[in-house]
């Protein structure tokens, strides 16, 4: 899968805009082996744009991405793979012992610097982990390598820097080895303590993200009351509508005023009304005591909408697991969409490129999101756009 230079929006090399050092993010991706990538890899800016024909992996780019976020949450492989053998390249040829697998990686810059990580999974004849490196520079900060297959475990050594240069033990074959650090090194010499922050500094920007595709068909109907969590379909739009606007009237106005931006009509408000059935219903208030019930809108205004409301929340909001035990100001939540342009009109994705392009200047929301055509993205300052080729 050939990669064209990473630009901006209007053709020229982007310029690396200063974000705060304090936010650890995903920085680059690299597809080494996987699906139909073949040596990939790319920068991800504070917004970025997956660009190119059907079949050029843009689909396949954000599933390896929100693979890795799983992994670093401490999810096993199978969840985070659930369908392994389609992450193989198609012509990769198994070994001698009918082997068959898949490369993948990632850059995580904070205030470590850019930290490495890269994994070799094996998809056949059983889903495991084959091989980890987590670098920073020229040190090898943690490796494993399957060195006995009759073991459900790889060997792990990591760096130590003191009377002993490495630490040697067995860590599990179906989990991240970086996630799992934290439990296994103690901590007390440099070399443990660097290990421990990088470590830190990967996992909290693997952790933070949300996966969004909004159906329009389950935003429609009136949604039962529950925990006020955006889910990745946004099919409880109405319940978190209801949440929301009580909770910070800042936040809200600058919502509605989004809102009114790209739908069509006159708008006071957006709002949820509670019914008696225990449901909740989403409406568009049009002023003197006319509504629009969510039922009415078609697919790119719901659609709208619901992007809207994802990038002006955050990790409490939507249904993601942070890392809770670092404080929310110094972590930066990842929105992974496929097709955020689909079923809407010029006016309203340019509208919510402006959005994901200013949440993302402001290091809070990065934004990555896959399109077959970027040429719309033309004049939007701080969008990074990767040409992906087949």
């Amino acid at each position: 899968m050939a990669v064209s230079p990473t630009t901006s929006a209007s053709g020229a090399p982007t310029p690396q805009r200063p974000e705060p050092p304090d936010r650890p993010r995903v920085t680059e991706l690299r597809l080494s082996a996987f699906a139909g990538h073949r040596r990939t890899g790319f920068a991800l800016g504070p917004c970025t744009l997956l660009a190119g024909p059907s079949g050029c992996g843009k689909t396949s780019a954000l599933r390896a991405y929100d693979a890795l976020a799983r992994l670093g949450g401490g999810a096993e492989l199978g969840e985070a793979f659930p369908d392994p053998a389609a992450c193989v390249p198609e012509r990769a040829r198994p070994d001698t012992q009918h082997r068959r697998g898949f490369r993948i990686g990632c850059t995580a810059d904070g205030p470590e610097g850019p930290v490495r990580l890269d994994l070799a999974v094996q998809a056949e004849p059983e889903l495991r982990v084959v091989g980890e490196r987590l670098s920073a520079g020229d040190v090898v900060l943690l490796e494993t390598a399957l060195r006995d297959p009759g073991r459900r475990a790889v060997q792990a050594a990591w760096h130590t820097a003191g009377s002993t240069p490495v630490t040697r033990a067995p860590l599990p074959d179906d989990r991240l080895g970086t996630a799992l650090l934290p439990l296994r090194v103690a901590g007390r010499t440099d070399g443990q303590r660097r290990v421990l922050a990088a470590a830190e500094q990967m996992v909290v920007a693997l952790r933070s993200v949300f996966a969004c595709d909004p159906r329009p068909e389950r935003m429609r109907d009136p949604v039962p009351s529950g925990t006020g969590r955006l889910l990745g379909g946004c099919d409880n739009l109405a319940d978190v509508l209801w949440r929301t606007r009580s909770e910070c009237a800042r936040r809200h106005a600058r919502f509605v005023a989004a809102v009114r931006a790209g739908c069509a009509g006159p708008l006071v408000d957006v709002l949820a009304e509670p019914r008696g059935d225990g449901t909740v219903r989403a409406l568009l208030d049009r002023g003197h005591g006319i509504r629009t019930d969510f039922a009415r809108l078609g697919d790119g205004e719901l659609r709208y909408i619901a992007l809207l409301l994802v990038l002006l929340t955050g990790p409490g909001v939507l249904a993601v697991d942070p890392a809770a035990e670092v404080p929310a100001a110094l972590q930066t939540l990842t929105v992974l969409t496929d097709g955020p342009d689909r079923s809407l009109d010029p006016c309203q994705r340019a509208e919510l490129l402006r959005l994901a392009a200013r949440m993302g200047e402001a290091g809070h929301i990065r934004t990555v999101g896959a399109v077959s055509d970027a040429s719309w993205a033309v004049g939007t300052d701080g969008v990074t756009v990767v040409h992906l080729k087949p």
